[in-house]
């Protein structure tokens, strides 16, 4: 499947922001079943300084500064890219991804507690590798209910992929999706206790629980392609950010899920970035000087192309 996007961000300020300092994690990253054609970044007005970097995750940043003022600040992504049917990091095409039952590759008979014990023992570059996506971050962490509440469905000689199924189906029927419920800094344990949350709280409520049974979760930024009612039209910038969570199988590979929809991932979702939360890849960040109080906008449009 070919998309276009397009992310528009736009600050409206009262007053002049004198000094300004920004990255922004608007570049989709190449991943095994998704091929970046083109991105292009415009900022209005134009930064006095502009590049390119990768992030500690391996994300592509592009980090832009203002050493003069400005009242309004409009940032605009334009990405071209090709999105194929998932697969699991490592191995070819995964049919346990779609429905969590069987795999070429045996993913889908592996044990839970035995991809717990090989990133545990981390003989391999890649079992090291994920473990830096065991343990708290800065806006995941876990209590005692929370890992009760995962173990229901991580049971002993339960195999990955179907324990991983069953808590996904139990979060999207627990909770309800509530856009002013929480906010950007919710902590997890109130959106536990509330029920309530997005797209964001659901995936770190999700990886918290996973990371609480011993296992390694990351945090996914990126896009959703959506569907208007029949009959009709499709909305221009109806679209949004999402996010979703990925889980380590072992053997450098990785299964991509979303909560909030009860599903694997598929060609409908566009990889943006990872890292252990949202605090490590938000579309846009920064920190200035002056501008007073100002309004914020977000247009994401999705569009799947012939």
């Amino acid at each position: 499947m070919r998309y276009r996007v397009i992310h528009k961000t736009s600050y409206l300020g009262k007053q002049a922001v004198s000094i300004g300092h920004n990255k922004a994690w608007l570049e989709p990253r190449p991943v095994p079943n998704q091929q970046v054609e083109s991105f292009q970044l415009k900022i209005q007005p134009e930064p006095s300084t502009l590049s390119r970097q990768e992030d500690y995750f391996g994300n592509p940043v592009s980090v832009f500064s203002f050493n003069e003022g400005y009242e309004t600040l409009i940032v605009s992504a334009t990405s071209f890219l090709d999105v194929q049917e998932h697969a699991v990091n490592g191995g070819g095409q995964n049919q346990a991804v779609k429905d969590g039952t069987t795999s070429e590759n045996g993913i889908a008979l592996h044990e839970w507690s035995a991809v717990r014990e090989a990133i545990q023992q981390h003989q391999t570059n890649d079992d090291l590798g994920a473990m830096e996506f065991l343990f708290a971050s800065p806006r995941i962490e876990w209590t005692e209910q929370i890992q009760k509440y995962a173990s229901e469905s991580f049971r002993p000689n339960t195999p990955l992929l179907e324990a991983l199924r069953d808590l996904t189906e139990r979060i999207h029927t627990d909770f309800t999706y509530d856009p002013r419920a929480t906010t950007v800094s919710t902590p997890t344990e109130e959106v536990f206790k509330i029920r309530r949350g997005v797209c964001q709280d659901f995936a770190h409520l999700q990886i918290a629980m996973l990371r609480s049974m011993g296992l390694a979760a990351r945090y996914v930024s990126g896009y959703l392609r959506t569907y208007p009612p029949e009959g009709q039209p499709r909305l221009v910038g109806a679209d949004a950010s999402h996010a979703w969570l990925s889980v380590y199988a072992g053997h450098g590979r990785w299964v991509d899920v979303d909560p909030t929809n009860n599903q694997f991932t598929s060609t409908d979702h566009i990889t943006l970035a990872w890292g252990r939360d949202y605090s490590d890849v938000p579309p846009l960040a920064g920190v200035f000087i002056g501008g007073g109080q100002h309004r914020l906008s977000v247009e994401v449009d999705v569009l799947p192309l012939p």
